[in-house]
């Protein structure tokens, strides 16, 4: 039993009735007269013509692909970012080649290889190790939130300074007199660094006199932070602190929990602000995971998209921030 040829743009054009020139135009989105755009649409239809995406993208130079690089998609906020970035990327007719790290520079390295084997067309990386020297030169690329040493390499970020004081500030008008800060962090420098500086900004400003847990992130987190709340327990079981400004929404909601395995209550006892937005399960209408200054997930996802696919006409900003907003998730008094 012999299997049916697939049928090719020669068949297409015969089909059609029109030159093979223009059912190429067609394909490749190059103007046509209306007439012969629906005669080579209609034969398309009728032969099942199916474009062979990869050969055209060898013979152009081109994939159509964007590899995003990012730690996993078990956090809510990576996930969402993923989720958002292949939303706009296919509005501009492109795909996405999804790239989880892990957090593992041999992992991020490996990626931007295949990235310079012309397997994709550019990255937008979410990434957490120090990778700025194994990016291609000629390869577009768009970083979120973290710092690298060459100010050629466009980065968008949300606006961690103010959304931090804008925390703090929150606190204050709730109720609060002496907000702490817990953040665990990473090695490497980033915008969101930003939010310990917009804490201590805001304590100086208002008078408060700065507490704060600082730590490399690490797997001792729970551990590290029931130590900090022992340090910080009156002799009658009361905690000198009424408020926390977490580094993350991740970080406020375990200590959340911490705080309420020990018996206080909240936000009666103590009120909670994280940072990022993100919601239980990732879905909006699964309702927040704590009060949180909220980053704008898509239009970051869509402003990265934007300046990585407009870097050949014009050079794009270093550094792009966009506002954040506080939003209730029932960790606050209102």
């Amino acid at each position: 039993m012999t299997s049916k040829k697939a049928p090719t743009m020669k068949d297409v054009a015969r089909e059609a009735g029109v030159a093979l020139g223009t059912v190429s135009k067609v394909l490749n989105g190059i103007p046509v007269s209306e007439k012969n755009k629906l005669k080579v649409e209609e034969a398309i239809r009728s032969l099942n013509y199916e474009v062979n995406t990869y050969a055209r993208g060898l013979k152009m130079q081109k994939s159509n692909l964007i590899a995003l690089i990012i730690p996993n998609t078990t956090n809510p906020f990576f996930a969402a970012f993923a989720y958002y970035i292949e939303a706009a990327l296919y509005k501009k007719g492109l795909r996405l080649l999804l790239c989880c790290a892990d957090g593992m520079p041999e992992k991020e390295i490996d990626y931007l290889n295949l990235a310079a084997n012309n397997k994709v067309d550019g990255i937008i990386a979410l990434t957490y190790s120090d990778i700025g020297s194994y990016i291609p030169e000629h390869l577009p690329i768009v970083v979120f939130d973290r710092f690298f040493e060459n100010p050629s390499i466009p980065r968008i970020a949300s606006d961690n300074f103010a959304g931090a004081c804008l925390a703090i500030e929150k606190l204050l008008e709730f109720g609060c007199r002496h907000p702490v800060y817990i953040r665990f962090h990473s090695v490497f420098p980033g915008e969101s660094d930003k939010r310990k500086e917009g804490y201590l900004y805001a304590c100086e400003k208002y008078g408060i006199e700065p507490d704060y847990l600082d730590l490399v992130d690490s797997n001792y987190e729970p551990a590290v932070l029931k130590e900090f709340l022992k340090q910080h327990k009156n002799p009658d079981g009361t905690l000198n602190f009424d408020g926390v400004f977490a580094h993350t929404d991740y970080h406020g909601y375990m200590f959340k929990n911490i705080l309420q395995e020990e018996g206080y209550r909240v936000p009666e006892d103590v009120q909670i602000i994280g940072f990022d937005g993100i919601n239980l399960f990732g879905n909006r209408e699964d309702g927040p995971v704590i009060s949180s200054i909220c980053q704008p997930i898509d239009r970051l996802a869509e402003q990265c998209v934007e300046i990585l696919t407009s870097q050949k006409d014009s050079l794009p900003p270093s550094l792009t921030l966009l506002p954040v907003k506080y939003r209730y998730g029932g960790t606050t008094r209102e």
